[in-house]
């Protein structure tokens, strides 16, 4: 599986697109808001830069996608008025996978360019499609990194997990090994990336990173096994063949606070200056109304279509993917209260060192 080809969320803007359900992911991105907002302080009150170049890892598309740039631009000219400085020229670099829809991103830049104040100074915009597991920028070309639901995903599904089979990821019937070759796939694609960020960034340059993690020590998802409950149905009815399901792993690893701390010190390219855990409820995702569980899980189970379809059409093709998505909806009304409805985030502020 070339995973840089195939991997993206659902474009455009209709039912099941990423765009209209991301809401989870905004959340989110909120939390992590006042993180953000004293590294961008902090790094303009450093470094005074004449042009600030800026970074957005994973952007995807829809209404988070410039949600943190505005954020950033509005925190420096605030900062220019109060300092009497000139506004600096704005670099915006928004990256993602190539499949990701970069078209509908560049559409709403002129919406965007208009709602920002007249008085600022310019700002330019550049897609950059390509995996952030690897350099994508030139050598001290960056200020400020932004990273936010989308360091989770590794850079391909590890090696030596085809005994998982009926799971499609870590689950409580995965043998031993399977987990140790998600986390050593974590470990290699989170060091090479702050290898990278820190031959990208200049020096005391800055990154704000916001992580999926879970709090325990097990780091299988109830949400995934119920997916696979789903294909696994479809199995036995022989809608899909069982070779297919037992070839497929998601490409996603949750570590914990402690394993990315870990992975940042042992790298050595970055001082730690916040470390902040926060926690979604999915009860409070827009249309999700706890009391009601048939609307709930249809709101989950479109969250999920939105994020994880391409890689289902990609496997099995795109003729199974409207029956999956209706059993796990199915399957998550009987289910979802079985564990902790919560989403666990862990944003972490690095600046490189000298």
């Amino acid at each position: 599986m070339d995973l840089a080809h195939i991997l993206h969320m659902n474009g455009g803007v209709d039912e099941a697109s990423y765009a209209n359900n991301s809401s989870l992911q905004r959340t989110t991105i909120s939390l992590a808001k006042p993180s953000r907002l004293r590294a961008i302080t902090n790094l303009y009150c450093s470094l005074f830069p004449r042009s600030l170049a800026v970074a957005d890892l994973g952007c995807s598309s829809g209404l988070n996608t410039l949600l943190v740039i505005s954020e950033i631009i509005n925190v420096v000219e605030k900062l220019c008025q109060e300092l009497n400085h000139e506004s600096p020229e704005y670099k915006v670099f928004l990256n993602d996978l190539p499949g990701n829809d970069f078209n509908n991103v560049f559409r709403s830049l002129e919406t965007f360019k208009e709602k920002l104040c007249n008085e600022i100074g310019p700002c330019y915009f550049f897609g950059v499609p390509g995996s952030f597991y690897g350099r994508i920028f030139p050598y001290q070309s960056l200020h400020f990194i932004h990273a936010s639901c989308s360091l989770h995903w590794l850079s391909k599904v590890p090696k030596g997990v085809d005994n998982n089979k009926g799971n499609i990821y870590l689950a409580t019937t995965s043998p031993s090994n399977v987990f140790k070759a998600y986390y050593e796939q974590f470990h290699r694609d989170l060091s090479l990336f702050l290898k990278c960020r820190a031959q990208e960034l200049v020096e005391g340059g800055c990154m704000v990173i916001t992580f999926l993690v879970r709090e325990c020590d097990n780091p299988s998802s109830y949400g995934w096994e119920l997916l696979a409950m789903a294909l696994n149905d479809m199995v036995m009815q022989g809608i899909i063949e069982e070779e297919k399901l037992n070839t497929f792993n998601i490409p996603i690893y949750f570590p914990s606070p402690s394993e990315i701390k870990v992975e940042v010190l042992t790298e050595e390219s970055f001082d730690i200056n916040g470390f902040q855990v926060s926690q979604v409820n999915r009860n409070d995702l827009d249309n999700c109304n706890a009391v009601d569980l048939f609307q709930m899980s249809e709101t989950l189970a479109k969250c999920a279509r939105a994020v994880i379809e391409p890689l289902l059409i990609s496997h099995f093709g795109e003729g199974v993917t409207e029956e999956v998505f209706n059993r796990y909806k199915n399957i998550l009304q009987g289910g979802i209260f079985k564990e902790k409805n919560e989403a666990t985030n862990l944003t972490i502020t690095l600046t490189k060192k000298p």
